[in-house]
């Protein structure tokens, strides 16, 4: 598939969604609050965590602990639905791509682990599957500078791709000893979301597919295709989602607003 193609069909997508007049300050929360639960469930399932949906709804909404469930479990979900409240501040204020932003949203997602948070790794580590080595622990920190500034030398570029090249190279350089699966996502999310895009999520039944396009970049010449692509398509459906739900939305208030112009009429003529 045309790479470009997909770009203009999510700009053109972005460009609708904002011709609408906006949800409420209630409805986008409400909005905000059912993705969280279900992004927090898949990012960590991916990581293998054990908690089912309803078990995260519970522990994220109701504060609920689960019988039989690690406390590792319960504490990657709170730890994950923090970080994300975070990042929704750093969006906020626009705040710009650092080692800084990286370790503070690392910290908040491994809150279960505290000597390890936003620290960067002094071991080496092997990804088990993986076709791909990180760097020795002592070339973690210069990369993580390089990466930071080639990120930025890619503004150009469209966003998709610019974010989509930044998390395949985030998490080949795998920085932290636990944890960089699901700050990888949160930041692909930071930088999706500081662009005007709404967040993605990418599904623990979408693994395979997830995992192969890491196996896809560093075995075809550092092509981002398949990642560009997945992320593309989370995002399309997304925004095609926002779309649905503001439209109709936006229908019932169009409906509303002509009754009572209807009502202020009848009572004028009175």
């Amino acid at each position: 598939m045309d790479r470009n193609n997909q770009f203009d069909r999510i700009d053109q997508l972005l460009c609708e969604l904002n011709l609408y007049r906006p949800l409420t300050e209630g409805e986008l929360l409400r909005l905000r609050d059912e993705f969280l639960v279900n992004f927090t469930y898949h990012s960590n399932a991916i990581e293998g965590n054990t908690l089912t949906l309803q078990e995260t709804a519970l522990i994220l909404n109701e504060g609920i602990t689960i019988d039989k469930k690690p406390l590792k479990d319960h504490l990657e979900a709170v730890g994950h639905k923090e970080a994300y409240l975070y990042v929704e501040e750093l969006v906020k204020e626009k705040v710009p791509l650092s080692e800084k932003v990286i370790k503070d949203v690392h910290s908040l997602v491994l809150m279960d682990r505290r000597n390890e948070r936003g620290v960067y790794r002094r071991i080496p580590v092997t990804i088990i599957g993986a076709v791909h080595t990180p760097p020795q622990p002592y070339l973690v920190p210069i990369q993580m500078e390089q990466l930071i500034e080639r990120y930025a030398q890619m503004a150009s570029n469209h966003i998709v791709e610019r974010a989509a090249i930044f998390h395949l190279e985030f998490e080949a350089i795998h920085p932290f000893v636990d944890g960089n699966g699901r700050t990888g996502r949160l930041l692909l999310n930071l930088e999706l979301m500081k662009e005007g895009y709404p967040p993605i999520n990418i599904k623990f039944g979408d693994r395979r597919r997830y995992y192969d396009s890491f196996t896809s970049y560093h075995t075809q010449g550092n092509d981002p295709s398949e990642m560009v692509s997945l992320i593309a398509q989370y995002l399309e459906e997304e925004l095609q989602r926002y779309l649905e739900i503001i439209k109709a939305a936006n229908e019932i208030t169009d409906s509303m607003d002509f009754v009572s112009e209807e009502e202020d009429e009848q009572d004028l003529s009175r």
